[in-house]
């Protein structure tokens, strides 16, 4: 059954939802809405009113403004909005990973991450993409990462960040850390030796992620138990780098600090 309320009113019109957001932005005349959405009068005029029947808009001399019902509606839709978006433009990954190492605050953020993108290690082109991470790791200025699992590579990767003097966290879980200390003990006593690294254990989650001043990085388990190691979810906009920033901070505060071996 079609809904004839306000709920209808935003979503069964992409138009009405266009302008309920541009006029949040700024008090709009007919000619700014036709010019933006380059329509003419009769195409308009009857979304208008059906807002203004909806009490979401007013005219007065001539602008359109938000009533105090539009600007309730307007800051929470579009959250909503981008939720949903965050959420269909990566649905699998979602779906099909256990979602127990990110904590609830942050989920509860999960629209912050609606510019990243899955990128998967495909066999044929694994080399490529490792590379083109690496090179991003090489170049940022700052770089904080936890492990719950264990990468041949990722000691002297990171002990060659250190040596840079890049400002450097690590975060691993015990089994990780027990495997750092019996096989690289050396390169994890080098690390600890430089004043732009720390490092630190945490007791145990399904995660893995790296963040930079470029871009984060979030890998997870799937729900069987099983780490992919294929699919990581990245973003390189400023949400998605606060978000991983944050992410860090959380399993930081829960962690003890290893000063040396």
């Amino acid at each position: 059954m079609k809904s004839n309320g306000l709920l209808s009113i935003l979503t069964f019109s992409e138009k009405r939802k266009d302008l309920l957001f541009l006029i949040q932005e700024s008090p709009r005349t007919l000619s700014d809405i036709k010019e933006y959405f380059s329509v003419r009068s009769p195409e308009i005029l009857p979304r208008l009113k059906e807002m203004e029947n909806a009490n979401l808009i007013f005219r007065q001399e001539g602008m359109y403004w938000l009533t105090p019902l539009g600007k309730v509606s307007a800051m929470y839709f579009r959250p909503f909005l981008d939720t949903l978006a965050a959420i269909e433009a990566n649905e699998n990954f979602w779906k099909e990973h256990d979602l127990t190492g990110v904590p609830e605050t942050l989920l509860n953020r999960i629209q912050e991450l609606k510019e990243c993108r899955v990128v998967r290690d495909e066999h044929e082109n694994i080399y490529d993409s490792h590379k083109t991470f690496i090179e991003n790791v090489q170049s940022s200025t700052r770089l904080m990462g936890f492990a719950s699992i264990f990468l041949p590579h990722y000691p002297q990767m990171f002990l060659d960040v250190a040596r840079k003097g890049i400002p450097i966290s690590i975060i691993v879980t015990p089994n990780v850390f027990f495997k750092l200390k019996s096989e690289y003990n050396t390169e994890i006593e080098e690390y600890l030796e430089y004043k732009n690294t720390s490092f630190y254990v945490y007791d145990n989650a399904r995660v893995a992620f790296i963040v930079t001043d470029r871009f984060t990085s979030l890998s997870l388990f799937y729900k069987n138990g099983t780490f992919d190691p294929r699919n990581d979810l990245v973003g390189f906009d400023a949400l998605a780098i606060k978000w991983g920033d944050d992410l860090f901070k959380h399993y930081k505060e829960n962690s003890v600090e290893i000063k040396n071996l």
